[in-house]
């Protein structure tokens, strides 16, 4: 016997369409690159998200096509996100701090068929753009010029003059595609996660309560956290559910700028990594300043620090949510959670449980199992494989790639390790892919390796993680010179530059006689972290 419920299908255009309906005059505000402010509404964000679809519509895009965006945080960037799921198509996020070469492979993989980017980018896809399959070009830029470019780009204003704003959205079934975002390629080329409409929805559900980001109506939300990051954690879609108010930074992320959107915009949510909120408290701690508005931060990306937990939530009153994903969970999978009996006593006893991960939320189901396979059990100390499923975690990888990347029991393997107490929370104990993690960005030790292995003074490198207080890890290339040669750290940074993305750059270069090798060849980097994780490297 099945129940007597309506089929209302979870599609994402209903998200912007009550946000319009029910909080219409609710602000939308976004920094311009000239540093102004810009104001609009989700009323009115709305109609310019449909006159987007017109204007899709008339290139003939329709269900099931990419269109890409290269964007930060803004209205248009949003209004472009709405206009293109609305009737059916697939928005692509493309990350603008990749390599220019890995925007033009990913924008090939993805089939993109339409590109809007922000002015500032035009200088990046001006280095591609023939080697990309973009039929049309579209920039949003502060005064409606386009910058110099030989693609033929028209202005994002001009594109939308005049469109009507009765597009038709919804009408699909509520599996449609609805965002592509990619992985960053950490074991190989990057690997696309399809979004349905359906996942987001629930996932921006799960989202909104109390134990993850807990957003409502009288909150004001800043994601730092760019859209480009897995739907900037949820609230892309959370804070429109809601009706809360948003404030969108643009470019300026560094401390000053975050500042006065915080304090002059009395934000009361936000979310970004470490990074991020370690420049933000360098910056209040220099002028004494303080966060009244602010009332929950998310931080995740890469591990929290205790010093920024501790004063964020001592000395700014600011209760932080240390939290984990994934790309392929949309992202969130866990936040951390406080014990009840905790909840009213000394920090320092909270603390421990603050630091760990946490508690996935209701839709996420989490286990750890050993190199056997076999489950374990929560709360004996024990670190394991750590394994997902959920109704926004994903089941395969777009095009196919990676084969079938779920267990026979729907298990998707994180490639971390972890333990989880006997709360269920949370705590990643290392990681089993040999990636590095600076600022919330995922730095391939593969394509760091390859790109040195061109050198032809460079028999052998490998690339580790080394700590780094402000950016979690920064890369550190250990090097065997060819037999004769005498390669060095300038000349090889000067080799690289231009081959990989600027803040892939090693910071330290050491040289050995011999690289360790494991049993079957590969090169042993638990070997190497032991050695210079640990003590201090001789390096120049």
């Amino acid at each position: 016997m099945l129940g007597l419920m309506q089929d209302w299908p979870l599609t994402v255009d209903r998200i912007i369409e009550r946000a319009a309906r029910f909080a219409e005059d609710s602000e939308v505000v976004s920094r311009r690159c000239d540093g102004t402010l810009a104001r609009t509404t989700y009323a009115a964000l709305h109609d310019r998200a449909r006159q987007v679809s017109a204007a899709l519509r008339a290139m003939g895009i329709g269900n099931g096509d990419r269109v890409a965006t290269l964007s930060m945080n803004s209205a248009e960037h949003l209004e472009a996100w709405y206009g293109t799921m609305g009737i059916g198509a697939v928005l692509h996020t493309l990350n603008p701090r990749l390599h220019p070469d890995q925007i033009a492979w990913i924008a090939n993989h993805a089939s993109d068929r339409v590109l809007i980017l922000d002015a500032p980018f035009v200088p990046i896809v001006q280095q591609v753009h023939d080697r990309m399959p973009v039929e049309h070009y579209i920039v949003i830029s502060d005064d409606g010029i386009v910058p110099d470019n030989s693609f033929g780009a028209i202005a994002y204003e001009d594109w939308i003059a005049g469109r009507g704003t009765d597009a038709a959205w919804g009408g699909f079934d509520e599996n449609t595609a609805c965002g592509l975002c990619y992985t960053s390629g950490t074991t190989g080329n990057p690997k696309g996660v399809l979004y349905s409409h359906r996942s987001n929805v629930l996932h921006a559900m799960m989202a909104v309560t109390k134990d993850a980001l807990g957003v409502g109506y009288q909150d004001t939300v800043m994601p730092v956290v760019p859209m480009f990051h897995a739907n900037a954690w949820a609230l892309a879609f959370a804070a429109p559910m809601m009706g809360a108010r948003m404030v969108l930074p643009g470019f300026g992320l560094d401390g000053a700028s975050l500042y006065a959107l915080f304090d002059g915009e009395r934000v009361t949510i936000s979310a970004a990594v470490p990074t991020l909120w370690l420049g933000l408290m360098d910056y209040l701690k220099a002028g004494n300043l303080k966060l009244p508005h602010l009332q929950f931060v998310a931080i995740g990306g890469a591990a929290l620090p205790e010093r920024v937990l501790r004063a964020f939530e001592t000395e700014y009153d600011v209760r932080i949510g240390h939290a984990w994903g994934m790309t392929e969970m949309s992202p969130i999978g866990t936040v951390c959670r406080v014990p009840r009996e905790l909840a009213d006593g000394p920090f320092d006893d909270q603390l421990p449980h603050k630091l760990r991960q946490g508690v996935p939320p209701f839709s996420v189901e989490i286990r750890t199992v050993d190199d056997k396979g076999d489950e374990q059990v929560w709360g004996e100390g024990k670190s394991g494989h750590l394994q997902v499923r959920g109704v926004a975690v994903s089941k395969g990888y777009f095009g196919g790639e990676g084969g079938d990347i779920l267990d026979s029991e729907g298990w998707f393997d994180t490639g971390d390790l972890a333990e989880i107490d006997k709360h269920g929370s949370v705590k990643l104990t290392d990681r089993a892919k040999d990636v590095i993690k600076s600022g919330g960005e995922w730095i391939s030790s593969i394509d760091l390796e390859n790109a040195l292995l061109s050198h032809p003074d460079v028999a052998n490198a490998a690339a580790i993680a080394m700590p780094d207080p402000k950016w979690g890890e920064r890369p550190m290339m250990i090097v065997q010179a060819e037999p004769g040669a005498s390669p060095d750290a300038d000349g090889l940074r000067a080799f690289l530059d231009g081959r990989i993305a600027k803040w892939w750059m090693p910071d330290e270069f050491v040289f050995v006689d011999a690289i360790p090798l494991g049993a079957t060849g590969k090169v042993n980097k638990r070997a190497l972290r032991e050695l210079y994780v640990t003590q201090a490297p001789a390096s120049n």
